[in-house]
């Protein structure tokens, strides 16, 4: 599903937009970090944020990222991770992705404050323009 060119794509530290389903069944979207971790992009959100909310009643999600003109859209079914160690590992490390070292450990220590979820994304759907 995940060719050599999408796997390139998608490991380059581009934004992702997350949309998932509001209770209404309109889209609420959100641009955050990603990474592709064993085919499965994961992604990290404070708790209590909609998109935590709306992912406990439908766990069907989009994600889009974007190269200009280029896209990948994955579409699938994500969980949640509320265990607090993990998450905070998890942010820990897309900090230090999009970040340079000295200000991902400034987003480091800033997000220790708060409590973390890790959202798994396992892929079922993958639309590609080059």
């Amino acid at each position: 599903m995940l060719d050599a060119k999408i796997r390139d794509i998608l490991e380059k530290t581009y934004f992702g937009v997350l949309a998932t389903i509001n209770k209404d069944g309109t889209p609420q979207q959100t641009v955050m970090w990603y990474e592709l971790i064993d085919g499965r992009i994961m992604m990290n959100t404070e708790a209590g944020r909609l998109k935590e909310h709306n992912l406990n009643r439908d766990p069907r999600v989009s994600v889009c990222i974007e190269d200009k003109y280029n896209y990948v859209t994955l579409t699938g079914q994500a969980t949640l991770d509320y265990d607090p160690e993990r998450s905070q590992a998890d942010i820990a490390r897309l900090a230090r992705r999009y970040h340079q070292p000295e200000k991902a450990e400034q987003l480091v220590d800033s997000f220790q404050k708060e409590k973390r979820i890790t959202i798994w994304i396992d892929i079922e759907n993958v639309v590609t323009k080059f």
